[in-house]
């Protein structure tokens, strides 16, 4: 930022050579109005509601590197990780100001489907609002090499005879979602089997522990030569290359299953966007041009992260993502909280 940028109202008036009543004028009358054109005046806190080091966390690391420098602040960061991210909400609905300095970097199917399913205190969208979507990190199946399932129609097959079991890192997840509307249009019987991590769900399918394994793509791309992907909750496979040119469940099975992924999105109170709309304006240019940046495009390649899972959306794309996973994990609440 810029010496001129960064000049505070003590300084504009010593150097436009202002009168002390002026000046008295300009902090009297003109103090709102000069404070929303100078935010941010301090770094921007955001709260991540999962552990530090982990996918979220990396790519929002990844995200502020560049859009601290469109904005003209840094960002600090705090940590409130447990029962699927509810306590980062709560602790960010309840806790944090409502000043828009106050953001939250989260993950909308995971997240949403929590809050479809653990009843929290807060309000969506009523008490706040995703408004910049970062990436799309489609739910896939996948099995060992050595599996004896080539397709998921092979999968299925199984599951119309037998219990076929898939390893996911939780219940409530996007994921786990897409295995039970398959296992509903389909006739198939999977057992869902959560190991309280991705790790571990996905050591479960390598060695044979489960037969499969539903999760996100970009967490199982490093994999590639050790799994073979059976299908894609979403419209299009957007990495073929990378996994083996897995189908799309939809374009198999002529079913009309919603696209379910992992969309880490930035978040801000409601109150935020009607109290400091000028604020919450500049939010939304920065973060966007952020994405534009070629720098965002180098830092998630540094992250060994695919660009192809890069995907804006705004406020009203995410809204329309959060509704759909709402909907269906609502549909599934009886069993994701079994």
């Amino acid at each position: 930022m810029s010496q001129n940028n960064n000049i505070n109202r003590r300084q504009f008036l010593r150097h436009s050579g202002a009168t002390a009543g002026v000046a008295a004028a300009v902090l009297t009358f003109g103090g709102k109005a000069f404070a929303q054109q100078g935010f941010p005046t301090h770094p921007m806190q955001a709260v991540i509601p999962t552990g530090e080091g982990g996918g979220v966390d990396r790519i929002a690391r990844a995200f502020t590197s560049v859009w601290k420098d469109h904005l003209g602040a840094n960002f600090e960061f705090s940590y409130f990780p447990g029962a699927s991210g509810q306590v980062g909400y709560e602790m960010y609905m309840g806790r944090r100001d409502v000043n828009a300095y106050n953001l939250l970097f989260g993950n909308i199917g995971p997240e949403m489907i929590m809050y479809a399913t653990q009843d929290p205190s807060y309000k969506y969208p009523e008490d706040y609002a995703y408004f910049a979507g970062v990436d799309t990190d489609d739910a896939v199946v996948w099995v060992a090499n050595n599996s004896p399932y080539k397709t998921i129609q092979d999968l299925v097959d199984a599951a119309r005879t037998k219990t076929i079991t898939l390893s996911t890192s939780r219940l409530p997840h996007p994921a786990s979602l897409g295995v039970l509307a398959l296992e509903e249009a389909t006739g198939a019987k999977f057992t869902l089997i959560p190991y309280g991590g991705g790790s571990a769900a996905r050591s479960a399918a390598l060695t044979g522990e489960v037969d499969a394994c539903a999760t996100f793509m970009g967490s199982s791309l490093k994999l590639n030569e050790q799994i073979r992907f059976l299908t894609v909750f979403s419209s299009r496979n957007r990495l073929p290359k990378m996994t083996n040119d897995a189908p799309t469940v939809n374009s198999v099975f002529d079913t009309k299953i919603p696209a379910l992924s992992g969309n880490r999105a930035w978040a801000i109170h409601r109150g935020a966007i009607e109290q400091y709309p000028e604020r919450f304006d500049k939010l939304q240019k920065t973060v966007r041009a952020t994405f534009e940046d070629p720098a965002w495009k180098a830092q998630l390649e540094q992250s060994n992260i695919p660009w192809e899972l890069a995907e804006f959306n705004d406020m009203a794309g995410c809204r329309a993502i959060a509704k759909e996973i709402q909907a269906l994990a609502a549909r599934y609440k009886d069993i994701l909280t079994a």
